[in-house]
């Protein structure tokens, strides 16, 4: 086995016992029909369970929609591929000459995807213990750090479960106009929820910002109302 991947077992704090699912999961579909696809499935699935444990721990007095979203916050393609650049995954990974010319060993899919091959060859290779101390090693620091963002809907996710669970169809957002310079634009959008005959104006320097602002005050209207005596 290379040096370097000698290396990478000791980052992953795993050494194989067989070597040939490591370097498997360094395969790409590019490179070989005997590549990480297959293991990519199974390590979503370990990576989900490894995660929900950790999460299930760490915040005791959290529910289940709170944990669903912090979940779906940390294994999100961006964490992952950050994760396989931390753990120097990309001058290992195995691709064919075309796309190691396109820039694949940077490509974020490529990477998250072989940082999830990776966890499920850990978890052949050892068992889930192993895998899920990979996993807690990976994420563990980035639990506090992320917990905060992600346990706080943002208003568009908000007006979206508010309306779902009252058997409403989700709002509309359409772009109303856009003033200043490129550099320096104001979006204005509307938020359009016709099944309560409501449209609502948001302004914000991004049309996400814009929209997030629709949606605040969207929500704000239909919880009035809501309130209100019939």
């Amino acid at each position: 086995m290379s040096a370097a991947l000698e290396s990478l077992q000791a980052r992953l704090g795993h050494r194989f016992g067989q070597a040939a699912l490591l370097e498997r999961a360094l395969t790409h579909k590019s490179f070989s029909a005997h590549n990480n696809e297959r293991l990519e499935f199974l390590g979503d699935a370990v990576l989900s369970a490894a995660i929900s444990g950790l999460l299930f721990e760490h915040f005791s007095q959290s529910g289940e929609g709170d944990l669903t979203r912090v979940r779906a916050h940390l294994v999100r393609e961006e964490m992952l591929h950050r994760l396989a650049l931390e753990l120097g995954l990309a001058p290992l990974l195995r691709l064919s000459e075309g796309e190691a010319r396109s820039g694949g060993a940077q490509r974020p899919s490529i990477l998250a995807d072989a940082l999830e091959a990776l966890i499920a060859a850990v978890y052949l290779d050892g068992g889930f213990g192993p895998a899920r101390a990979l996993v807690e090693q990976l994420f563990t620091p980035l639990v506090a750090s992320t917990a905060a963002e992600a346990w706080t809907r943002d208003p568009k996710t908000e007006l979206q479960e508010w309306l779902q669970a009252r058997r409403a169809p989700v709002p509309g957002y359409r772009i109303e106009a856009t003033r200043g310079r490129q550099h320096e634009q104001l979006f204005t959008v509307i938020c359009s929820i016709p099944s309560h005959s409501l449209e609502v104006r948001g302004e914000g320097r991004s049309r996400r910002a814009a929209e997030q602002e629709a949606a605040r005050a969207a929500l704000a209207t239909l919880k009035t109302a809501d309130t209100e005596p019939s």
